[in-house]
């Protein structure tokens, strides 16, 4: 294990984000940017190998016209500059009800957050203070988009265009009130990494676009890049057998209600992740927390 863990972090020489073939590649560079910014695709023409959710090949012109929007395209300095960043990522199995982990999770600098994660009323057991963007403003929304289509929904928010559902089985926001400045969009290769080093996924499948890691597989695998030290709680699904026990602490959705792809995810393709990023000032002059959080928008092929 500790071999594979050396292999996955041992460091290469920087590259521009988004080029990378890790299969001629196969060392997990820690040098790849966090986010996108509009100079990979304005200033410099660089080819990426795949498409999105991997790459970013044959959505440059998308891209360079969303990224012009958010014009901020940086890890805040808050964040940035701690010198040994603490994190944990929080899933959301039905193992975190009741656990009394919310006074635990509240002392790492980073937490990350996974899909809708309601930290109202459930505090005690995920953390003691509300997460809720709205009550935020400092708050990031960093966008892990899994096709051009989810570029181009924000970008019809931003610039307030015509809204069009066709694409999506399930509607997605039709509004968002918050700061273009605010938005990130997570650079695809940490999904890439996830895909190759934790699914093992051969460069055909990946090309193909299947199969997709979830959002807790791509959340560790970024806390592995930007954090010093990680630790993981409420990971995990009921027993195949236990077709009653809820699947997430904050609902009463069970495994037979529920469809579970080979890589335990509830819908196997068309669908957009994104991410919040949610910076705050804890009640610790010295310390910045960082938040991590995501929801799902489910589209269709």
């Amino acid at each position: 294990m500790s071999g594979s863990l050396t292999s996955l972090l041992s460091p290469v020489h920087p590259v521009p984000p988004d080029t990378y073939n890790l299969h001629s590649h196969p060392s997990y560079s820690r040098d790849h940017p966090v986010f996108l910014q509009l100079s990979d695709y304005f200033w410099v023409k660089n080819q990426s190998f795949y498409q999105l959710p991997y790459g970013t090949k044959g959505s440059e012109e998308l891209l360079m016209k969303f990224l012009a929007l958010t014009s901020s395209y940086q890890v805040p300095p808050e964040i940035e500059r701690l010198p040994c960043r603490r994190c944990v990522v929080v899933g959301n199995g039905h193992r975190l009800r009741n656990s009394s982990l919310g006074e635990v999770i509240n002392k790492y600098d980073v937490v990350i957050r996974l899909n809708n994660a309601p930290v109202h009323k459930y505090q005690k057991d995920s953390a003691d203070f509300d997460l809720h963007l709205d009550n935020n403003p400092d708050s990031l929304m960093v966008l892990v988009p899994f096709k051009p289509l989810d570029i181009q929904w924000m970008k019809v928010l931003l610039n307030n265009e015509k809204r069009v559902n066709k694409g999506f089985w399930k509607i997605p926001p039709i509004l968002w009130d918050g700061d273009p400045q605010n938005i990130r969009i997570l650079n695809p290769y940490y999904m890439a990494v996830t895909a190759s080093k934790i699914l093992g996924c051969n460069e055909t499948q990946m090309k193909k676009l299947k199969p997709k890691p979830t959002t807790g597989m791509l959340a560790i695998t970024f806390a592995l890049h930007f954090c010093d030290m990680v630790h993981i709680a409420g990971f995990g699904y009921p027993a195949s057998t236990n077709k009653k026990q809820p699947i997430h602490y904050y609902e009463t959705v069970t495994l037979k209600s529920m469809a579970v792809s080979v890589c335990n995810s509830p819908v196997t393709h068309g669908t957009s992740r994104w991410f919040h990023v949610v910076t705050f000032k804890a009640r610790s002059r010295h310390t910045v927390r960082c938040f991590l959080l995501s929801w799902v928008l489910t589209a269709g092929i």
